[in-house]
């Protein structure tokens, strides 16, 4: 049986301490459940046990990183009796050296991510990779302290440049909460004749096509890409792309699409072009399934952009 795994991430008082001590005190959640409660940082809030609802509440503390390991994990719980866990992550660890020793059983229910409304953008700006680390999984991100002051757009931007799958709330000084209800348009017109995707938006573009597919299924597309083959392709094939940096330079990756041309096409490795196609959406070996397929109306060589690496 699986041991269902409440997952509480973001950075040194965020809300995570406050938010669980309030969900442990609540009947509604807690009615006598054995929970194993795995504590991985210490702020200046700390847990009333008392306040729980009932004794059946089991804290472990992770001190060092050194001591989260699957062993450890397995122990607390066989030891605790427990049927389901709750753990408080630190901000300051990568989510995979969580992941990557979590028992085989343990199931992420739930993944909520907390932050300061106040700090969050300086965390952005100074340590991004963490903050993308713990945005790319979490369900569910809770603004705390909002005001009426806090620029939400600015907040949102940055939830929306990691996922568009994450639920936003904020939650204000008095207790309220908001859901977050701004909307993300496109930067270009999906219903037109011959959509064009400006040499700044490719990411854009192509999370969005990977993410809804079909909307994309019989439209004609024009972009600037570069060129990638081997000699194992077929002559009349080749892949077109850009270099998209989703964090930071050490995450930069190539964002390809499949192209079938009509005959043979005499491009290089690394070449500029400009193509016109038929995006459609069919089984094709470079995907292991069914993917975008690029049928080419036209292309031509062209020179690089400005900004060869492009952003969310």
């Amino acid at each position: 049986m699986d041991v269902p795994v409440y997952l509480f991430t973001g950075f040194l008082e965020s809300g995570k301490t406050k938010f669980i001590q309030e969900t442990l005190e609540d009947e509604r959640f807690n009615a006598g459940e054995r929970t194993l409660l795995v504590l991985c940082e210490e702020g200046i809030e700390e847990y009333e046990p008392a306040k729980f609802s009932g004794k059946n509440i089991f804290i472990k503390t992770v001190d060092d990183k050194e001591d989260l390991m699957t062993e450890n994990l397995e122990q607390w719980l066989k030891e605790t009796r427990s049927i389901r866990v709750i753990i408080e992550y630190n901000g300051m660890w990568p989510m995979d050296d969580l992941y990557n020793v979590m028992p085989q059983k343990w199931t992420v229910y739930q993944e909520m991510m907390f932050a300061d409304c106040n700090t969050f953008q300086g965390y952005n700006t100074n340590m991004r990779s963490l903050v993308y680390d713990k945005l790319k999984t979490a369900e569910l991100v809770i603004f705390n302290r909002t005001t009426d002051s806090t620029d939400k757009l600015a907040l949102h931007k940055i939830v929306r440049g990691v996922s568009r799958n994450n639920a936003i709330i904020y939650e204000y000084l008095d207790g309220s909460t908001e859901q977050d209800t701004i909307e993300d348009p496109l930067p270009f017109n999906l219903d037109a004749d011959l959509i064009e995707i400006k040499d700044t938006d490719y990411a854009l573009w192509y999370r969005d096509m990977m993410e809804e597919l079909q909307k994309y299924d019989g439209k004609i597309m024009k972009f600037k890409g570069i060129v990638a083959r081997d000699k194992k392709m077929d002559p009349k094939s080749f892949i077109i792309g850009r270099h998209v940096m989703t964090c930071c330079a050490d995450d930069i990756q190539y964002a390809g699409l499949i192209v079938e041309c009509e005959k043979d096409c005499n491009l290089k490795l690394s070449d500029w072009v400009i193509l016109t196609c038929r995006v459609a959406v069919e089984k094709h070996k470079a995907y292991r399934g069914v993917g975008p397929v690029l049928h080419a109306i036209d292309y031509s060589l062209t020179s690089k952009p400005e900004e060869e690496v492009v952003t969310f």
